[in-house]
């Protein structure tokens, strides 16, 4: 309704007699009866401490992903990074939060044209366009380099998991599946990751709450030291790799 009407949606709470209902209200309504995701529906969705343009072909970004903040928050305590790499950044969801958090250049990469556009769009908006940049690649196939801090929120879910409706029938499949195990995409990202973590630096990575052990194992035998870290309901999210090498 505050979309609707175009003003704050605490202004609605405070004073719900000053306002009727628009034409334009019922047609959202049919949406989300469709389960098209809310964020879709008004074009936006906060993330940390920004707002981010989203829609179709960009995934939607959710809370659970600033336990990777807060994880790289408490290794970078008193020394803030300088260089960030977000691998898979969609509408640049980690990217665009990281830099809002140090005052850091950036990378973000991106196999989706789609979501690049929204990723580039949202730099414009939040006046980052000079600290962040981004590129189509896959992973980090075409990264040379190292960077204080990666960010990595790959797909994590496996092909025959089911999902709400509101996210199997609209977020993009490719921003989501990975293979039958769920693993595919950290298979990849832990061979590539020791290359790109510079001295004191360290690969923060998304998981989902059943694959701290798998994507340990898989870490570890690159050699990289792991720590885990849990979300905002206490269940495992975010790994921790470093290289061990001091700046």
């Amino acid at each position: 309704m505050a979309h609707a009407l175009g003003v704050e949606r605490n202004a609605i709470l405070l004073d719900p007699d000053r306002y009727t209902v628009p034409e334009s209200f019922a047609a959202l309504v049919e949406r989300r009866l469709s389960h098209e995701p809310i964020a879709y529906i008004t074009g936006t969705r906060g993330f940390w401490s920004i707002d981010l343009a989203v829609g179709p072909g960009a995934l939607v970004p959710r809370a659970d992903s600033e336990t990777l903040l807060i994880a790289a928050q408490k290794h970078f305590a008193g020394q803030a990074p300088t260089t960030v790499l977000d691998l898979g950044t969609g509408p640049g969801t980690l990217l665009l939060a990281a830099l809002d958090e140090w005052p850091a250049q950036g990378l973000g990469v991106d196999y989706s044209p789609q979501a690049l556009d929204y990723a580039r769009a949202n730099a414009v908006t939040l006046g980052m366009t000079d600290r962040a940049r981004f590129i189509r690649g896959s992973w980090a196939s075409a990264i040379a380099g190292q960077f204080d801090l990666i960010l990595a929120n790959p797909p994590y879910i496996a092909t025959d998991e089911q999902l709400p409706a509101e996210v199997h029938d609209h977020e993009p499949h490719a921003a989501l599946f990975a293979g039958r195990d769920g693993l595919d995409d950290y298979r990849i990202l832990a061979e590539q990751l020791p290359a790109l973590i510079a001295p004191g630096g360290a690969a923060v990575i998304e998981i989902g709450s059943t694959q701290a052990t798998s994507v340990t194992a898989l870490l570890k035998a690159q050699s990289l030291h792991v720590a885990l870290h849990h979300d905002y309901g206490n269940n495992p999210r975010a790994l921790v790799a470093t290289t061990g090498i001091r700046r």
